[in-house]
């Protein structure tokens, strides 16, 4: 848009906002439609303020569901800004013009010039200049028209709602999972005195609420098999019982409040993410706060389009039960030493323990059915008189079956099949027996930990533990092993007979080398194994049940609230980080590289903070630590989608809280073009790393008066875990970053945000997924996101060091109109008379301010203190 020869009497600069006014008339039958939308408000800057004839640097865009037709009748209000007061006042209109999509599109060259008419329609202020452009139809001589003609145009961009499948912005995939977008369009100048166009679109996603839901219901899932596992221990002694029913309640509680958070939330109609004004909220604390996508899309002459993605999120914490005792980094820590002092009424597993007990678990649920299934194989293989085959489906058969006898071999199994054993009704074991038989000779030659696994077994529940055995809590090492137990006595708990079983049953499956003689051998010998396997499976999912069973028993009232805690803020994590790995694989779909790429190393996720050390924000800034460390137990799978409708396209989520798996769905002539290893539905690894600087006030009180502690030591582990990945380490720019990095990390410097920029870098040249937060997604993360768009401009498109400060203006309009405080603009990028080069280094003009009053205050502080002490 462009204006001529306006504000005639008006001095000083000129601000203009544009005002459409979209009026449809749609014909059916004999019926008139009229459709009235909410108009489209922009505020425009020019190029050129101070001037008459000014040209705008922002565009307007009409997104697909808008209902634009031939007949849609587009009214232009044009308002100025004088003597301060604001440009959306009667005092500050100038003039008004209005056409039709059918006038703009039969026009020549597609382009308009429209006369601005004052409000009584008695004069004539100005003109103004309209053309239409499609995004991706910018041509070299266009380019190069604009540089010769200041007062050229801005463009009306109308998008088609058509795209094609592996359209980045339109396509009926990015359509399905992203909804309501926004978009801005604008024109910069590059230091060769072209012109770029850039268009910026911002989305809401789907998953916001559909991931969430999936895992509340796996939640549910996962609590109520575990109840049932705890039923299946067989009759227990009553001190063991007594433990069993309060966990089941327990359990009970948790599956009560998570089918009520579920059923509220399948109630929620409207939009597809969480304000910030919600986060309080108890039913909504699974969902992520303000969880949008940001895309940024790059249009220069003879250069290929490119495109910047990034993902804007609150930070992902359990707002709703509060920080006062911090998050949960801190409030894990002190459960675990709370555990090890109420340990006196069960065995104590440490967490490590805890979570192989887990994993044995999940792999015996795994194998087990997979084992069944190779035996039905080899079977049917068997009547077909092929040996070939048969050799094949008998080697995965024993492979395994390897596995599982590896898996069961595990000396924790061992151990909780002892104290399994030992908390049957009745058990007395042999240094128990001997002690009562003479108890003055044995009682000097007890050790302490049979003593207290006596008492932990009291078999006929009315002793009481002593309080002074609190002191020495029962640790999983005290467990008796298989040596302090007769051979009859191991024989009944252990699996020793049945792993014999198995291999036995394995050698002689694989015993006859003719097919003419083995088919009724086989039958046997595989039913044989069957049922060891599933004897052999029951015994273990038994005993490490009781495993897990110590860790609840173990557990005080913090331990469920910990748990819900955990589980709702892992909850918002997943759901931004799918909605990352989804936006970038839809994105990559074409790129070769990003493809071989992501089932050969995986992606990056970059998870940048700008949470303050300070009060309540540690708290959220623990509570994300722990969140985005459990997404290492995620794995992505992408699949073939069972039609094109959207719901067949969203993505799904399975498994149990040791380890989910993320089923992204394609179409199907996109997944047949994918590599055969992703169509075979590898798992793909994602790695997630945090990197965190603070940038407000709080900060600036946090590093002058408090701690930082929790900040460098966050960077400084992620950045280990970012250097540690070998297969970057070849290519050379990313490791002179991650060098400057390292550096930057051990620097003691304040508010170090080239940390953040240089992390940024280095995920976008490992092809990774960006993800940006502070406590709500909105002032902070959109200062970020702006000054990274615009610097990206700068360094890699050749933004004009003089648009520079005047694409940011543009970016952050919306934010400007509204009264919002510009804190993130880059002062060393300098004024335009001023000629400095730009630079990524930005401290906030506030915070300076803030953080100097601060300083004398502390000065006259000190100052009182000395004299009072010395006087």
């Amino acid at each position: 848009m462009s204006c001529w020869d306006l504000g005639k009497g008006h001095y000083g600069p000129l601000v203009i906002q544009q005002k459409s006014e979209v009026r449809s008339k749609r014909r059916t039958n004999s019926c008139w439609f009229i459709h009235r939308p909410h108009p489209l408000t922009l505020c425009l800057f020019s190029s050129l303020q101070g001037s008459r004839d000014p040209m705008f640097l922002t565009g307007v865009s009409f997104p697909p569901d808008w209902p634009v037709y031939s007949e849609t009748l587009i009214k232009l209000s044009v308002y100025g800004e004088n003597n301060g007061h604001h440009w959306l006042t009667s005092a500050n209109f100038l003039g008004s013009s209005s056409f039709s999509v059918t006038d703009l599109l039969k026009s020549k060259d597609q382009q308009l010039s429209l006369s601005l008419r004052t409000a009584d329609d008695s004069a004539t202020v100005g003109t103004v200049v309209v053309s239409r452009m499609k995004m991706g139809e910018i041509e070299d001589g266009e380019v190069d028209h604009f540089t010769t003609d200041m007062h050229q145009k801005c463009t009306l961009v109308y998008e088609s709602s058509h795209g094609s499948v592996n359209d980045k912005d339109n396509g009926p995939i990015m359509n399905a999972v992203f909804k309501n977008a926004v978009c801005k369009v604008y024109r910069f100048q590059t230091v060769d005195s072209k012109w770029m166009l850039v268009r910026e679109q911002m989305a809401e996603c789907t998953l916001s609420f559909s991931i969430p839901k999936q895992l509340i219901a796996l939640y549910i899932q996962e609590d109520t098999c575990r109840i049932q596992e705890l039923k299946d221990l067989g009759e227990l002694s009553p001190h063991w019982d007594n433990l069993r029913k309060d966990v089941i309640s327990r359990y009970d509680q948790i599956i009560k409040e998570y089918q009520d958070t579920l059923a509220e939330l399948e109630k929620l109609t409207g939009p597809l993410f969480k304000p910030s004004c919600s986060k309080g909220q108890k039913y909504l604390e699974f969902i992520p706060i303000n969880l949008h996508t940001q895309r940024m899309r790059v249009m220069c002459p003879r250069k290929t389009d490119s495109f910047y993605d990034v993902v804007t999120v609150g930070a992902p914490a359990a707002h709703s039960q509060g920080f006062k005792n911090g998050g949960l980094q801190k409030l894990l820590s002190k459960y675990e030493s709370e555990k090890k002092s109420t340990a006196y009424q069960c065995i104590y597993y440490p967490p490590e323990q805890t979570a192989k007990a887990r994993e044995i678990l999940c792999v015996v649920s795994q194998l087990q059915p997979h084992i069944s299934a190779l035996a039905d194989q080899l079977l049917q293989t068997a009547q077909q008189s092929s040996s070939q085959p048969l050799r094949d489906v008998l080697k995965s058969l024993e492979e395994k079956t390897e596995q599982f006898v590896h898996a069961l071999k595990d000396e924790l199994v061992k151990s909780a099949l002892l104290a399994l054993h030992a908390a049957r009704p009745g058990y007395v074991s042999k240094c128990q027996s001997s002690a009562q038989s003479s108890p003055a000779r044995a009682d000097p030659h007890l050790s302490t930990a049979e003593k207290q696994h006596s008492v932990c077994n009291n078999v006929d529940g009315s002793q009481t533990p002593r309080r002074e055995s609190r002191e020495s809590p029962v640790h999983s090492d005290s467990i008796p092993h298989h040596k302090e137990y007769d051979e009859e006595e191991w024989a009944s708990a252990s699996l020793h007979g049945n792993h014999a079983s198995l291999g036995v049953g394995m050698h002689n499956i694989g015993f006859f080398p003719d097919i003419r003689y083995v088919s009724i051998f086989q039958l046997i010998l595989v039913e044989i194994l069957l049922k060891c396997v599933a004897e052999v499976a029951e015994r273990a999912r038994r005993s490490v049940s009781f495993v897990l069973l110590q860790e609840a028993a173990c557990s005080t009232a913090q331990g469920l609230q910990l748990q819900q805690r955990r589980d709702a803020v892992f909850s918002q994590a997943l759901a931004a980080l799918a909605c990352g790995f989804a936006m970038r694989l839809y994105a990559g779909l074409e790129d070769k590289g990003f493809l071989r790429q992501l089932h050969a190393v995986g992606l990056v996720a970059q998870f940048e903070s700008l949470l303050s050390t300070y009060s309540e924000e540690i708290g959220m800034l623990e509570d994300m630590e722990v969140g985005i460390s459990d997404l290492h137990r995620v794995t992505f799978r992408i699949t073939e989608a069972a039609s094109e409708e959207a719901v067949s396209l969203q993505p799904t989520v399975s498994g149990r809280r040791d380890h989910y798996t993320v089923e992204v769905p394609l179409p199907h002539h996109a997944f047949q073009a994918l590599p055969e290893e992703l169509r075979e539905g590898k798992p793909l690894r994602v790695l997630p790393v945090l990197f965190n600087v603070g940038i407000n006030e709080q900060q600036t009180i946090a590093e002058r008066f408090g701690d930082i502690s929790l900040q460098e030591r966050i960077n400084q582990k992620n950045f280990e875990i970012l250097e540690g990945l070998p297969c970057f380490q070849t290519q050379t720019d990313i490791k002179e970053l991650l060098d400057t990095l390292g550096q930057n990390v051990v620097t003691k410097k304040r508010k170090n945000v080239e940390i953040l920029w240089l992390a940024g870098m280095i995920c976008r040249r490992m092809n990774g997924i960006r993800l940006t937060s502070c406590k709500s997604a909105k002032d902070r993360t959109s200062m970020s996101v702006t000054l990274e768009q615009c610097s990206l401009l700068r360094d890699e498109h050749q933004l004009n060091k003089d648009y520079f400060v005047r694409a940011l203006d543009c970016m952050r309009s919306g934010l400007l109109a509204q009264g919002e405080v510009a804190q993130w603009d880059d002062p060393e990028a300098g004024s335009v008379a001023t000629n400095k080069p730009a630079s990524r280094h930005f401290y906030p003009i506030a915070l300076l301010l803030v953080s100097s009053h601060l300083l004398v205050v502390w000065l006259i502080l000190s100052l009182v203190f000395l004299l009072a002490k010395y006087q």
